[in-house]
């Protein structure tokens, strides 16, 4: 009966995918996936402020509020650390990156970035200049608190 059950839950989703695709809004603007769009969104102009953005809720990342095009960021070598690591702040004047990140996964401190925190771009984002693609009614944590 339990399987049934299951069973009768994912056909039910599955028929409301194919039902509906057609009308999700996306960034393809209804290009197949296996296509390539004709028709690309023009690239936008990335925020180059150097001025830090607001963060919408706690434990956000900050978003990165400048440009960096041609950053190398592999194993070989990390452009981000040349003015965010701790020994670089002083002369670059940016924001030291933070002491979580010189953390292994059992909170032991580490006299250098932790691996698993050296992919700068797997959390941290350039922003861009432009409008909304959708709809957003995200209200941040500080207006929530206040209702």
């Amino acid at each position: 009966m339990k399987k049934l059950l299951i069973l009768a839950t994912l056909s039910s989703a599955l028929f409301s995918v194919l039902l509906y695709a057609n009308e999700i809004a996306t960034l393809r603007q209804g290009t197949p996936l296996d296509e390539v769009s004709t028709n690309p969104a023009p690239m936008q102009n990335v925020s180059n402020t150097d001025v830090k953005e607001i963060r919408a809720y706690p434990m956000q990342p900050p978003m990165i509020p400048h440009k960096i095009d041609n950053y190398q960021v592999d194993l070989k070598a990390n452009k981000c650390l040349s003015c965010h690591a701790r020994d670089m702040v002083g002369d670059s004047q940016a924001t030291m990156i933070s002491v979580t990140h010189f953390m292994d996964r059992d909170g032991n401190f580490l006299a250098d970035v932790s691996p698993r925190r050296y992919f700068c771009t797997q959390c941290h984002v350039p922003q861009v200049e432009r409008k909304d693609l959708v709809e957003n009614e995200f209200e941040d944590i500080k207006t929530v608190i206040k209702q």
